[in-house]
């Protein structure tokens, strides 16, 4: 029979990390582990990490939430993984952070409980894995030399914040970079800075700078204001937070139907699970919707996997994908940076914390 435990632990931030939701500090995971009653030496290992004030579990209680599924998932006598998995897709859409965790520690189990949740050239050590160069929101000067360091190291895409300067602060930098820059690909998320008054006016302003695309450049739920903006802005639009409220099929398959964006930002973490985001992918896919594939703040557990999934199904595009570096404490892992690209060192082993020893 399978058993499931989770397990809180909290990484530190390197130094202060600002956020449009505030300055982070520490973050709080939560380890899931399953195993066999039958071989409790073989487990298989995921991670839960909502983000308060953005995952829809994002919640005190998330804990407690977490320790009552485990034990009816226990109680349930679960002794094959289809089945299990039916338990992974009942909350996916209330509890998405725990999912992914539950999904993530399943899968590791059932390929071998080595943390090699696909079989791709990327997690063989074979071939490297390009990812953006993330700018951290800082005045415009620590903007800059961001943007410079990315650059240096070889970064052909960056994705800054904006909305967190005045505007006309940021148009100027992003002139600069441009004119500096001619030829990297520059991605912005507005975290629904603009109100809906102002967003065409910033959005065609931005139009002339070659921007790649801009993330949810409004607040969640004015679906008619972001369909009036994807059909007439100059830039590429970006749903992100949005998909954060969706909580069924029909309202999922509304909004693309409505909205009608260029792109969805996808985030496991945030949507239930890797099954769970290769539906949006599939509807996506199904209206000509570009997508790309974003890490949300991960030890190098959850990170591990989702770069493994973004080699197994992400294509020749650039992804969102951190680099591991963020945490004093982070999980040491085969995953490494070089230049601008996430590559698995085989030769690296794991070393996974020491929790509480699971129960047979």
């Amino acid at each position: 029979m399978f058993r499931l435990a989770a397990a809180p632990y909290q990484l530190f931030f390197r130094k202060p990390a600002p956020t449009s939701r505030g300055v982070l500090t520490a973050r709080t995971i939560w380890f899931v582990r399953v195993w066999r009653s039958e071989a409790p030496d073989q487990v298989g290992w995921g991670e839960s990490g909502p983000l308060p004030n953005l995952s829809r579990d994002g919640r005190e209680d998330f804990g407690a939430l977490a320790e009552q599924f485990c034990a009816r998932f226990n109680d349930a006598q679960i002794d094959s993984f289809d089945a299990a998995q039916t338990w992974v897709q009942q909350i996916a859409w209330e509890l998405p952070s725990l999912a992914f965790g539950v999904e993530m520690a399943l899968r590791d189990l059932h390929t071998g409980a080595q943390r090699r949740w696909w079989d791709t050239p990327f997690t063989r050590g074979e071939r490297a894995l390009p990812t953006h160069g993330l700018i951290w929101m800082d005045d415009v000067d620590g903007l800059l030399r961001q943007i410079e360091a990315k650059i240096a190291a070889g970064f052909s895409v960056i994705k800054l914040k904006i909305g967190a300067l005045p505007f006309e602060e940021e148009l100027a930098l992003l002139r600069t970079v441009r004119s500096a820059y001619p030829n990297i690909e520059i991605r912005l998320d507005a975290n629904g800075a603009f109100t809906p008054a102002e967003a065409l006016d910033r959005l065609d302003a931005l139009g002339p700078l070659d921007i790649a695309f801009v993330e949810q450049p409004v607040g969640v739920g004015a679906w008619s204001v972001l369909a009036d903006l994807c059909r007439h802005s100059p830039v590429p639009i970006a749903l992100d937070e949005e998909l954060i409220s969706v909580r069924s099929p029909q309202e999922r398959n509304a909004l693309l139907s409505i909205v009608r964006p260029q792109l969805l930002i996808i985030k496991p973490t945030l949507l239930g699970g890797f099954a769970a985001s290769k539906e949006w992918i599939d509807e996506a896919e199904t209206r000509n919707i570009r997508w790309i594939i974003n890490s949300l703040l991960e030890s190098n557990l959850g990170l591990n996997a989702i770069c493994q999934w973004t080699s197994a199904i992400g294509g020749a595009q650039i992804h969102g994908l951190g680099t591991g570096g963020l945490f004093t404490n982070n999980i040491p892992s085969p995953l490494c940076l070089r230049g601008a690209c996430l590559q698995v060192d085989p030769s690296v082993a794991w070393r996974l914390p020491e929790l509480e020893q699971p129960e047979k």
